[in-house]
């Protein structure tokens, strides 16, 4: 009994419980965005210098490796979001001792899929890049790049992984130090080694690793001085039940991240395949789409960040049973994440040509295709914020399997089936026209998914 009000007592304190929603969502909030924003700078950085020392081809082949980064987030969110849940969720319900080893089992998965999915890359490369839609002329390219950077999975899978782990054990700061060094590394090294030793793609790719090598290191030095219980080396040892709690947990950002790169994968072999049967070619669409997908990968990554700076907000104080104060998190990140994503829409409609320009130059038939596609595809991006702070909010109270239907919805229910369906009629223009489409639709059943879970949650914050 004295052990259980103990428990208890510990729980009552957690600033989680106590401090203001909105004050606590900017302090998990912001690190959680920059952490994200390093995430995809780290590829659109890349990009950049590539799309001006190489052109489009350069462009064209970053856009076809992409899947394989897609790959690294999706273990990183599934092993990092997954324990640092579980371990909130346990701490919230007062058991500390309990909670610490699903960290230690999130950091041995972290590193055991970095490592295979690596050596999988390296081993399968050319049928790979083939794979996912490489054409002749752009696969010498794509293969450079992945062959150099396939050597960073583990240190990226890691990093992207650990820092929600991080966030979780109450230090957000510590996380954005982490991405942020990494991400200047990067990107002081890639205009060294793109524009200065005109290394092309191979300078952008270990620029890269050089960073995500770094930004591995510090977190490293972080866990050995891990606040809430001290990691020990025996809970790093693989449990099974601890293993497929954090996975489960996990796996609605982990499908939301897989089903992006099956869309990628389609999209691009459609691009190619569309795009040679039009005035555009195989190469103009595949490298304007794959600026597009990282411009809006940017924009993403505050709302993302936005909501698994929520994550551990809403865990906890579902876990304390404290159902008030979840609600106020997630209508907050609702409401910020849905102004985000009006300002974005303005730009994305006003300065279509202007952010391609800074990719490079192209014909005026790439000009052409690359704005068209911007404002057509992303004409519904205002409503794209809904789907991923629902989702994280089914996956932070223990509701894995909603949030897992909810992150299916966009990429897997709606926009597949109309890539491969719109084309036949419209030809390239089919591609472009499956955004806006399948963006209308997510967000209706995520409304609906949300509002029927709020009618359900207890209205008062102690009741059962």
């Amino acid at each position: 009994m004295e052990e259980e009000q103990s428990k208890l007592l510990e729980r009552d304190r957690n600033p989680l419980g106590t401090e203001s929603v909105a004050s606590l969502m900017v302090k998990f909030s912001v690190p959680s965005i920059i952490a994200m924003l390093v995430t995809a700078l780290y590829n659109i950085v890349d990009q950049l210098f590539i799309g001006q020392a190489v052109g489009t081809l350069g462009n064209a082949a970053t856009n076809v490796a992409f899947p394989l980064t897609t790959s690294c987030i999706a273990l990183a969110l599934m092993f990092g979001i997954g324990g640092a849940s579980c371990f909130n969720l346990e701490a919230g319900r007062g058991n500390q001792d309990r909670a610490i080893y699903y960290i230690g089992n999130a950091l041995f998965c972290l590193v055991s899929s970095g490592v295979i999915l690596g050596l999988v890359s390296e081993i399968f490369l050319s049928p790979l890049l083939k794979g996912f839609g490489a054409p002749g002329n752009v696969l010498p390219y794509a293969r450079t790049y992945v062959r150099i950077t396939a050597v960073g999975f583990p240190f990226l899978i890691f990093t992207a992984g650990g820092c929600h782990l991080i966030r979780a054990d109450g230090s957000p700061q510590m996380a954005r130090i982490c991405n942020i060094v990494g991400a200047v590394i990067n990107t002081i090294l890639d205009a060294l080694f793109v524009l200065g030793f005109h290394w092309g793609m191979a300078g952008a790719a270990l620029a890269t690793v050089i960073g995500q090598v770094v930004s591995a290191i510090i977190v490293i030095r972080y866990l050995f001085h891990f606040k809430t219980v001290p990691l020990k080396l025996h809970h790093f040892r693989p449990h099974g039940e601890y293993i497929f709690e954090v996975a489960q947990i996990g796996m609605a950002s982990f499908f939301n991240q897989i089903a992006m790169m099956i869309v990628q994968i389609v999209m691009n072999n459609s691009l190619t395949y569309y795009g040679g049967m039009s005035s555009y070619g195989e190469a103009i669409p595949l490298a304007c789409v794959g600026i597009i997908m990282k411009v809006n990968q940017v924009f993403f990554s505050f709302v993302i960040g936005l909501a698994q700076g929520s994550q551990p907000v809403e865990s906890f104080n579902y876990g304390a049973k404290k159902y008030d104060r979840v609600r106020k998190a997630v209508r907050l990140a609702a409401l910020t994440g849905v102004t985000m994503s009006v300002l974005s829409f303005l730009l994305f409609q006003i300065f279509p040509r202007q952010i391609l320009a800074l990719f490079g130059t192209g014909t005026p038939e790439y000009f052409e295709f690359g704005t068209r596609c911007f404002r057509i595809f992303l004409f519904f991006i205002w409503l794209d914020a809904l789907q991923p702070i629902i989702s994280t909010f089914f996956t932070s109270i223990g509701k894995p399997a909603k949030g897992i239907f909810l992150s299916l919805t966009r990429q897997i229910l709606f926009f597949i089936p109309l890539l491969l369906i719109l084309p036949r009629f419209m030809g390239i223009d089919g591609c472009i026209f499956c955004g806006p489409i399948a963006d209308f639709l997510s967000a209706v059943v995520t409304v609906i998914m949300a509002v029927l879970e709020f009618k359900g949650m207890p209205k008062t914050a102690e009741t059962d």
